[in-house]
């Protein structure tokens, strides 16, 4: 497994860091590959309770794929198509990571980096941070499940915006149309994105994890309950979580959660 994408962990909070600080953190194959490769382990440790994303340093959270692998590995349709698979099952397991995910997004995310972003439920930036999809620029097409997700958090007339125009913006202007979550300056973010991730750690994982299955269900369009999800939220109130809370509540005091 590559040593340009690691894991890092502090209890019950992991980090994913991209870490090729010579490229601005820009993905190559073989970064989308351990990208699969790492989440695959992290979700199957129930110890796991958030998960941060981010760059290995300041200049850039992802500068996008490597386009100098573009003619050899991504060149003419059939390449492509592997291509294509790896990185959108990467963005995929990203997006279906079944706890709350955080992008700390320092200096770029452009690109294929906005985009693993965007699978991110939570997205904190600094003022200095620049974000854009410049698919345009080069001749390609934005894939449809990444689309609907920019469509999800920003609205049709945004995104279209956003991918005709292929222009940068700042994280400000991300903050005014729903895409980034929090601004905070450059020497606080690491701190603001731990306590933010503490906060959610401090709540039911029950409920959080509950919450977003539910969540991306009615994103993916389901309008009536399955009856996985109709299970899950029958089995909440069985869990150790909810007789806490419940506990907590009559007592007047803050629930402590088991993790």
């Amino acid at each position: 497994m590559t040593t340009e994408i690691y894991v890092e962990r502090d209890g019950y909070i992991a980090t994913l860091v991209l870490n090729r600080p010579d490229k601005r953190n820009s993905l190559s194959k073989a970064m989308f590959q351990a990208i699969v490769d790492n989440l695959e382990i992290l979700r199957e440790d129930s110890s796991v309770k958030v998960l941060i994303v981010r760059g290995v340093n300041d200049i850039a959270f992802c500068s996008g794929a490597d386009i100098s692998e573009f003619l050899d590995i991504r060149y003419a349709a059939e390449n492509a198509k592997a291509y294509n698979d790896l990185a959108l099952k990467a963005i995929d397991a990203l997006y279906k990571f079944p706890q709350p995910t955080i992008a700390m997004i320092q200096g770029l995310a452009i690109g294929g980096g906005l985009e693993l972003a965007n699978a991110c439920d939570f997205r904190l930036a600094t003022p200095k941070s620049k974000l854009g999809i410049t698919a345009a620029n080069i001749g390609i097409i934005y894939n449809l499940e990444s689309t609907k997700r920019l469509i999800n958090i920003v609205g049709v007339a945004k995104a279209k915006e956003i991918l005709y125009t292929a222009n940068s913006f700042t994280a400000e202007e991300g903050k005014n149309i729903g895409l980034i979550t929090a601004l905070h300056e450059p020497v606080q973010i690491e701190e603001a994105t731990l306590q933010f991730a503490k906060l959610l750690l401090s709540k039911s994982s029950v409920a959080n994890a509950g919450i977003k299955k539910i969540i991306q269900a009615i994103v993916d369009g389901e309008t009536e309950e399955s009856e996985e999800l109709a299970q899950m939220i029958l089995d909440s109130f069985n869990s150790d979580d909810y007789n806490e809370g419940i506990q907590a509540f009559l007592n007047k005091r803050k629930p402590t959660f088991n993790k």
